[in-house]
């Protein structure tokens, strides 16, 4: 059970390395992880799993109702939503199936959607998804009461959930740990050489099959294998996060009809007790693949949707605003191809989805490979995983008697907006891939999340995270 933050590489050649530790590339070490003859690399530029597009999403679980029937993606999804509904409940992912509504409004708003209704519910009976329905202004204004006026009715979408996307890049890596990948971070790959050898800015990492998940970077990792298949075009969303007082004013997931840029602008409930309105789909320049700062208009045109979609949300205090890069490419798909010859597989175009498709992409990729010639083995068990709940559907520590009882340190609280306690913040700087820094900490716990921003517990959490990494 390695994880490294620095110094030299194994010399020892991997049997597979997995290039980039966002949820995909995580999903896929812990499902080479089932498989124990492997010796399994899983390789991140960054300090910590989960630190680009996987950490700043909408977090979403989705049905796929509105992929492109007969897609990659729209397979892949619903069988994702399948595994990872699964795998949340036994690894204690939060995850609340609040349902979407997909709205259309009137002609002030935009004509064309009239007839957009018909049209989306017909494109998800293609992909599977029999249970949607129409339903008229009425019935969409007793289920969301606090929605802007001129709403004409809505497309029902049972089965959409809420779900955190760091505790599931999370659990899917201390999972593979724990089963035995190497997980190297602060270790950039630069370069690859014939054979296969990684040239990384911590020295050189030997593998027989290598699989290509970098996210935003993985064109450019294609290019060094000799392949120019797409191009990458990070497109910026930007959200706004609205304090836990906004909570009662949504039920559902609010989407508007989609464009060819993406989903839109929605107004959704997150499992950690607050709303976010977002994102924005704004195509960067190809170089451009760190520009996750927000801009003044980018919050303008936010704010001015969300005054149409739910007026009252705009009179609530602001938590938070953040910006993440999608990895856009040519096609409406994701780019997901074994190379055979290469001993190599290419996952690469992952959209909003990626999340929900996360556990069927790694199960294709695995596939892939085995076709590429890599012999695996039969699949075994792997170590049970039990994430600390950072939701609000089920009690927190905080709020849990048993186990004050057994230890006090999770009855004294910290961080008193999100109410995380001295116990968790011990308990994460503890952990199997333990945070290299406060924002990892507040990925794992809330710590610093909240209204205050860390103004009021900054101080007393670092001095808690530094004593506990000694």
């Amino acid at each position: 059970m390695t994880v490294t933050r620095g110094g030299p590489l194994p010399s020892q050649p991997y049997d597979v390395t997995v290039v980039g530790a966002g949820v995909v590339g995580c999903a896929i070490a812990r499902e080479l992880a089932r498989h124990a003859s492997l010796r399994t690399a899983l390789v991140e530029s960054a300090d910590d799993v989960g630190e680009g597009t996987s950490k700043a999403n909408t977090a979403i679980m989705h049905t796929g109702f509105d992929a492109v029937p007969g897609s990659l993606e729209s397979r892949l999804v619903r069988d994702g939503q399948r595994r990872l509904v699964a795998y949340a409940a036994e690894a204690g992912i939060p995850v609340e199936p609040v349902g979407a509504l997909l709205v259309a409004w009137d002609e002030a708003w935009d004509e064309e959607q009239r007839a957009a209704l018909p049209a989306l519910a017909a494109k998800a009976g293609r992909n599977g998804h029999h249970r949607t329905r129409i339903i008229g202004a009425a019935e969409l204004y007793a289920r969301e009461p606090h929605l802007g006026p001129g709403a004409l009715g809505a497309l029902d979408v049972p089965g959409e959930s809420i779900v955190c996307p760091w505790t599931t890049t999370l659990a899917y890596a201390t999972q593979a740990v724990r089963a035995g990948v190497d997980l190297h971070l602060r270790c950039r790959v630069e370069a690859v050489r014939p054979g296969h050898e990684l040239v990384t800015d911590r020295g050189v990492l030997r593998t027989r099959y290598l699989v290509n998940a970098a996210g935003l970077h993985a064109d450019t990792l294609d290019r060094h294998l000799g392949r120019h298949d797409f191009t990458v075009t990070p497109r910026r969303g930007q959200l706004i996060v609205f304090d836990a007082f906004a909570r009662g004013l949504v039920r559902h997931i609010l989407l508007p009809v989609p464009t060819e840029l993406g989903k839109g602008v929605l107004v959704s409930p997150t499992v950690h007790g607050k709303v976010l309105l977002g994102p924005t789909a704004e195509d960067l320049r190809p170089g451009d693949r760190t520009a996750t700062g927000s801009t003044a208009e980018g919050l303008a045109y936010l704010r001015a949707q969300g005054r149409r979609i739910l007026p009252a949300l705009l009179d609530e205090e602001v938590t938070a605003v953040y910006a993440g890069l999608r990895a856009a490419t040519e096609e409406d798909d994701y780019r997901i191809a074994g190379h055979a010859a290469r001993r190599y597989v290419t996952v690469g175009g992952i959209r909003s989805t990626g999340l929900t498709a996360s556990m069927a992409i790694a199960a294709h990729v695995v596939e892939l490979l085995a076709d590429a010639g890599l012999k695996t083995g039969a699949p075994g068990e792997l170590p049970q995983v039990r994430m600390p709940n950072v939701g609000e559907a089920l009690p927190r520590p905080y709020a849990r008697a048993d186990l004050i009882a057994a230890d006090p340190a999770y009855g004294e609280i910290v961080c008193a907006c999100e109410r995380v306690t001295r116990g968790e913040i011990r308990d994460a700087a503890a952990g199997t891939i333990p945070p290299a820094s406060l924002e990892g900490l507040r990925r794992r716990t809330r710590a610093r999340a909240g209204r205050c921003q860390g103004s009021l517990c900054g101080a007393a959490v670092r001095a808690l995270f530094e004593e506990a990494r000694r």
